[in-house]
């Protein structure tokens, strides 16, 4: 988590953490019925351990904490515009996961994590532009991704699941839990949408309009 790209270090760069921050309260919010769609804006809760994820900005090699917690993120398609806005994300569909206020893309590389020694986890790209390394196949049952499911993430590029599994970090990011890619699906890679911004379809506007 702190290199970008394909496993190289990018110098003094500001590159995204990932990071699952433990949620107040002990429960997700629960969204109302429906399914995800294109161009949503949405947070991400892995149902194991009850936590958000997020991302930081952070100076490589000082660790200085550059920006607050920021759990946004928007469902979009691969570079060919496989995913129209207000459109339902279905079920073995690869999309790409934008941090909304950083433009990063959830990204993940032949690289070991810091704790777990599992693949890194990071934010990539700038303006929601990447690379190949930044597709995500939505594996859930049924024919769409729906809002009160449980789903997981494979990587397109490496197969891996995105995944925590409790360990957390020291300072200056203490108590927030490393996210990193595992090999095998498990309770572990389970995440659920949480309240956001879902885009729903409507005849009289084709590219969807807002939905709370």
């Amino acid at each position: 988590m702190w290199s970008s790209g394909r496993g190289r270090a990018a110098g003094p760069a500001l590159l995204g953490l990932l990071l699952a921050l433990s949620l107040s309260g002990g429960r997700a919010a629960k969204t109302d019925a429906g399914l995800v769609t294109c161009g949503s804006v949405l947070k991400l809760f892995n149902t194991q351990h009850r936590v958000r994820l997020h991302s930081h900005d952070i100076k490589y090699g000082s660790g200085a904490r550059a920006g607050a917690a920021r759990r946004y993120w928007r469902i979009r398609g691969d570079t060919e515009g496989g995913c129209p806005r207000g459109s339902p994300v279905r079920c073995g569909q690869a999309v790409r996961l934008t941090h909304v206020l950083t433009g990063k893309n959830l990204h993940t590389h032949h690289f070991p994590s810091p704790l777990t020694n599992n693949q890194e986890v990071s934010a990539f790209g700038e303006d929601g532009e990447g690379d190949d390394l930044d597709l995500w196949t939505v594996r859930c049952s049924g024919l769409h991704w729906e809002r009160e499911a449980a789903v997981r993430f494979q990587h397109v590029g490496t197969s891996v699941f995105l995944s925590v599994t409790g360990e957390q970090y020291g300072s200056p990011i203490r108590g927030q839990h490393e996210v990193h890619g595992m090999a095998s699906a498990s309770a572990h890679n389970k995440w659920k949408a949480m309240e956001g911004v879902f885009i729903k379809p409507s005849p009289e506007a084709p590219g969807g309009h807002d939905e709370l």
